[in-house]
């Protein structure tokens, strides 16, 4: 006997609501980093209304003194080597300022991805029951959420020690 779930769709079996959300979430964030990968870098130069710098950050700080986010941010994956022709943080010559820029535009590429990845959550509210709605949501956030912090913070950081050496 088949367990089924009550969707917007109708009753759904069980099965097919989960292969349709890890198979729906998987094929998404693929896409959104296929996609994200191919920006041209001239566009990642300046930061636009999404990634401008918040006052509370205080150039990172703030996420250093409230979120301790040097404790944990290297424990994320990284994404950014994935695809052919991108770019890999942890393997960075610290010190060389067009390094640093590169970074500062890649950390603006990865929060558009997860900003892109997280905004694709009410698709599934399609197929899941209110409750599946909820998990759904909890999942983007737990997913992109510390992503998204961690390339604030290292935008910050880094233009801060980009601004000290007066670079660019």
């Amino acid at each position: 006997m088949s367990t089924a779930i009550l969707t917007p769709v109708g009753d759904l079996p069980a099965w097919v609501v989960i292969v349709a959300n890890v198979g729906g979430w998987m094929a998404w964030m693929l896409a959104v980093g296929w996609w994200a990968n191919r920006v041209p870098l001239g566009r990642l130069e300046r930061d636009t209304w999404v990634t401008r710098p918040r006052r509370f950050e205080q150039d990172g700080r703030w996420y250093e003194r409230t979120l301790r986010i040097r404790r944990w941010k290297d424990r994320l994956p990284e994404g950014g080597a994935f695809y052919a022709g991108g770019f890999a943080k942890r393997s960075i010559r610290a010190g060389d300022p067009d390094v640093m820029q590169r970074f500062v535009a890649e950390t603006r590429r990865a929060e558009y991805a997860h900003w892109v990845m997280f905004a694709g959550f009410p698709v599934f509210f399609l197929w899941n029951a209110w409750w599946g709605d909820l998990l759904i949501l909890g999942f983007a956030v737990v997913v992109n959420l510390p992503c998204l912090l961690v390339q604030r913070y290292n935008r910050a950081r880094l233009s801060r020690v980009i601004r000290a050496r007066g670079q660019r």
